[in-house]
């Protein structure tokens, strides 16, 4: 119990709602994609009782647990492709109790948005069993067994077939979708179905899978308000900013550096990323940093001339160091000992640039005595690097 309750910190929402949610009768869980390893936070008790496991099982663990020889890997890839592009899915797919007898279930799986900065902070995935028997034709299914939706509409037919690699399931995005059960719904003719059958949800089915997503996401809303971290089932948009995946905003959560990344793509050349040590020294918010050209640093005292270096420096997709005096929000200033340089892609494309701050005052020291020009090149290396990888996925997983 200790564990489940660490990880609930993390999210400290759910803390408000575990009761509510205790008292839902479908089968569910809720991941956090920003702890180690996108590991189950909360379990419902209709979930754990169809798996067979207790919730101290359950709560922390990936779902390498929960797959068998005949779980799909086209189903899991298609799994791992809606959570790195943080969409709904909805899928039918074979998995394993804890006793490890095989079941067929609808899986949908939902975003959970930060309404303040459109990250991803949770997935729910609800689970529906699937209680008729096995169709004997294949014909007419989807690619891959699979429909990505935007709204968890129906319409789509699925299959499921072959095994699973050990190595695709143990990637942690796959986590929430090995986490599939069924126990006493079924009754002992159906827990000795043929697994290389295809199986299909009904239309009851989906829409039980939809109604139950919506319900859990109106709770987490709801709930979420007296938090302060006020989140919902669409990803709130700002004007003018070009989101970041939930991936990259993980990788780069892990700088702890000043640092802004810019999308010289969009118009006015907006931060579409702010770390929290930049929000400290800046005293603004996330919400009234991204979306805006980093011009709302400058001021009366702050040299034109700077400022036009900095622009020839992107305008000539180069880097450049500066020293310019900008403003925090409270319309106090600072020596910002400032770097700006590009960030490219795995195809060698400009994708950002990136911008480094340090403090000049001396309130700002690292802590472990490096130099400002060993900081920023840390932070560039690092963003560099989350860039790159990210960029190399998708182009793999697109192949």
């Amino acid at each position: 119990m200790d564990t489940q309750l660490g990880l609930i910190e993390h999210s400290q929402f759910l803390l408000w709602v575990q009761e509510v949610l205790d008292e839902f009768p479908d089968n569910f869980i809720i991941t956090d994609p920003c702890i180690a390893g996108h590991p189950i936070v909360y379990a419902s008790r209709g979930f754990l009782k169809m798996l067979g496991y207790s919730r101290d099982e359950v709560i922390g663990k990936n779902g390498r647990m929960f797959q068998g020889p005949k779980t799909n890997r086209r189903s899991v890839m298609e799994i791992r492709e809606a959570i790195r592009e943080e969409r709904t899915l909805q899928i039918n797919i074979l998995n394993y109790r804890k006793d490890r007898t095989p079941l067929w279930m609808l899986f949908h799986m939902c975003p959970v948005f930060n309404k303040e900065d459109g990250r991803v902070i949770h997935f729910v995935g609800v689970q529906v069993p699937i209680l008729q028997k096995p169709r004997r034709s294949v014909s007419g299914f989807g690619r891959n067994g699979a429909n990505l939706c935007e709204d968890g509409g129906s319409g789509y037919q699925e299959s499921v077939f072959g095994s699973c690699r050990r190595e695709v399931c143990s990637d942690s995005v796959v986590e929430l979708a090995r986490v599939l059960a069924m126990d006493s719904v079924l009754g002992s003719d159906d827990r000795e179905l043929e697994v290389d059958e295809p199986c299909e949800a009904s239309d009851l089915e989906k829409r039980k899978a939809v109604t139950a997503i919506n319900n859990i996401l109106s709770v987490l809303t709801h709930y979420s308000e007296l938090t302060g971290r006020v989140v919902c089932g669409k990803r709130c948009c700002l004007s003018g900013m070009g989101l970041l995946g939930s991936s990259l905003n993980i990788s780069l959560g892990r700088i702890k550096q000043s640092f802004v990344l810019i999308d010289p793509h969009l118009h006015d050349m907006p931060i579409v990323y702010a770390s929290d040590v930049f929000l400290k020294l800046t005293g603004y918010a996330r919400n009234e940093v991204l979306g805006h050209n980093c011009r709302f640093l400058g001021g009366v005292d702050t040299d034109s001339s700077t400022i036009f270096q900095i622009k020839e420096s992107i305008r000539t997709e180069q880097a450049c160091t500066v020293h310019i005096l900008h403003y925090r929000k409270d319309k106090s200033s600072f020596w910002n000992f400032l770097h700006v340089s590009p960030v490219r892609n795995a195809s060698g494309k400009i994708a950002y640039f990136v911008e480094v701050q340090i403090d000049e005052s001396g309130k700002n020291q690292d802590k472990q005595g490096l130099s400002p020009e060993m900081r920023q090149h840390s932070v560039m290396g690092a963003v560099k690097v989350a860039v790159r990888s990210l960029s190399i996925c998708a182009g793999t997983s697109n192949s």
